[in-house]
């Protein structure tokens, strides 16, 4: 419920603070005299926009601050959700700054206006006209159905269900969207796998037939350079292992004199065996290379193939082909495998779709059973508020398709006479009936589930007489269990509140303010007997106030 209420710096308010009474709280003031810019500076705590515009005086902030007692809400899931600390009272403010900054605060902590918007939600509902309007939307009506019916467990369920199902039939949309753009590509990608495959592509090959193809075009220049090696090293006229075999004959001989000189011996003992092995290879290397022009054709062939793979799909090795064709294989595989994919998820669409229609058959049973609930209820307090000939009913109509809410739509039937048919509210109903349904689906709430602090802005339009005095005494049964902030321009509904405040305008310093006040007992039958029979008191007027607030 809301404690209390402070506002300070909006529109014509300079200064304002109000403590609220936890059950029936009247409202009243003359036309004018700021009841809807009390409401706007409250909306600014529900989260609505502001602007600059809503700072009385430009140089200073506006501030409204709300506090109310939660403890009775189940919020601490929502507190931990938002990273809030949680407490019985908690403190909601907003400000704008002359900047035109917009800051929002729960106990004390700074939020986003999204957040400050969906708890404030969750403690008050401003019922206006405009929410009259709402009774005629559809949306509206099932949720009204589903608060009556409890099925807001089974909703989620459902709810969870139908998110999985649409998820599911995206997914298979793209699959199938996919497999046939992919199947349209699949001779291209079957061209070019079968092009690298038939390549007989190896990893190393281009390196190697680089080297040979250097190896082949330059044979004349190697066997001069291997021949060159073995007659500088080994020939007839100068060789340089004979020589090296005739200086270490020469050590030989002396070796056994000097240790140093058998030292020399064994190191040109290992020279002439190197000398004499480097002679033996470049002889069996020169005999390996030989000028084949076929071989280069071939080569030449190969290599050019390699080439052109490569340039064809801008590549710069044979690895790369390879991924590539492993690649393309891939496709193709997955092209070919896409038929059992996509039976496999139709087949579990086709489950989810099966458990869904149970859920949903499950929540429509429960929302039926309440429809005798609602209907009785309703015509019991429209009867009540004059409305004797009233016949409402709740129309019910199965969906060929699934919504977010199920297959069920509702729609409220209505007429105040017993020779009109029940129509939509929307098409039949007047602003004053209309108020009186908006009263007795409320009532009919309150017993449903925990309701927020509510707020009527002239619920009663459009009534007065014993109308009045009857809707007056609904309003007042109603706030034994909800607290009702009402506005409201009738005495006798303005005579039922526990605590009576009056809004008023003032003037100071030549400026305009607006402020509210809790009426005293006697200021109370005043302000009733002003409502009555207008400014001029008579003891007429003041026993029919007394009167009023007696009964």
């Amino acid at each position: 419920m809301l404690k209390s209420l402070t506002i300070s710096n909006y529109a014509l308010i300079n200064e304002l603070q109000v403590d609220f009474h936890r059950n029936l709280n009247t409202v009243t003031g003359e036309t004018g005299a700021g009841k809807s810019i009390i409401l706007g500076a409250l909306a600014l705590i529900l989260g609505n926009r502001a602007d600059l515009s809503v700072l009385k005086e430009k140089d200073r902030k506006c501030v409204v601050e709300g506090i109310f007692e939660v403890k009775d809400y189940r919020l601490q899931p929502f507190f931990e959700k938002n990273d809030l600390d949680y407490d019985a009272t908690a403190i909601l403010r907003r400000e704008i700054t002359p900047a035109g900054k917009s800051r929002a605060f729960i106990n004390d902590t700074p939020v986003t206006l999204k957040v400050l918007r969906d708890l404030g939600l969750k403690l008050i509902d401003i019922h206006s006209q405009h929410q009259n309007l709402e009774l005629s939307n559809q949306v509206f009506q099932l949720e009204l159905v589903d608060a009556v019916a409890g099925s807001d467990l089974k909703l989620e369920e459902y709810r969870t269900l139908f998110r999985a199902w649409k998820q599911a039939q995206k997914e298979l949309s793209e699959l199938e969207k996919q497999a046939e753009k992919e199947k349209a590509d699949l001779d291209y990608f079957q061209f070019q796998y079968n092009q690298l495959e038939e390549a007989a592509l190896l990893e190393n090959e281009q390196e190697e037939l680089e080297e040979e193809l250097e190896r082949l075009n330059h044979a004349e220049e190697i066997k001069t350079a291997f021949t060159s090696i073995t007659e500088l090293l080994d020939n007839e006229n100068i060789s340089v292992v004979q020589q090296i075999k005739d200086a270490a004959k020469a050590l030989d001989k002396i070796r056994g004199f000097m240790h140093e000189a058998g030292e020399l011996y064994e190191r040109l003992q290992s020279s002439m065996l190197e000398l004499r092995d480097l002679v033996d290879t470049a002889g069996e290397l020169s005999d390996k290379v030989e000028y084949n022009p076929a071989r280069i054709e071939e080569v030449t062939g190969r290599l050019n193939i390699l080439y052109g793979l490569q340039q064809k799909h801008q590549v710069q090795s044979v690895a790369e082909l390879i991924t590539l064709r492993d690649d393309f294989d891939h496709k193709i595989n997955t092209v070919t495998g896409y038929d059992e994919v996509i039976f496999e998820r139709k087949k579990a669409v086709k489950f989810l779709n099966e458990q869904l229609e149970k859920q949903a058959t499950a929540l429509s049973q429960q929302r039926v059973k309440a429809f005798a609930k609602i209907q009785k209820s309703v015509i019991e307090d429209l009867k009540q508020l004059g409305m004797p000939k009233v016949n409402f009913e709740v129309e019910h109509r199965e969906l060929e398709e699934f919504t977010s809410r199920g297959k069920d739509a509702v729609s409220f039937l209505f007429s105040a006479n017993a020779d009109l048919v029940p129509d939509d509210i929307s098409k039949i109903a007047s602003g004053g009936e209309m108020s009186r349904l908006m009263l007795a689906i409320k009532n009919l709430l309150r017993n449903s589930k925990a309701l927020p602090t509510i707020v009527f802005d002239e619920i009663d339009a459009g009534i007065s007489g014993e109308i009045a005095l009857k809707m007056g005494a609904i309003i007042q049964s109603f706030s034994v269990s909800t607290q009702i902030i009402n506005i409201t321009h009738l005495p006798q509904i303005a005579a039922r509140g526990n605590a009576h405040f009056r809004v008023y305008k003032y003037e100071e310093a030549g400026k305009t303010y607006t402020s509210i006040r809790q009426l005293s007992p006697e200021e109370r039958v005043e302000e009733l007997a002003k409502m009555v029979g207008g400014d001029k008191l008579t003891e007429t007027t003041i026993s029919a106030a007394r009167e009023l607030l007696a009964n």
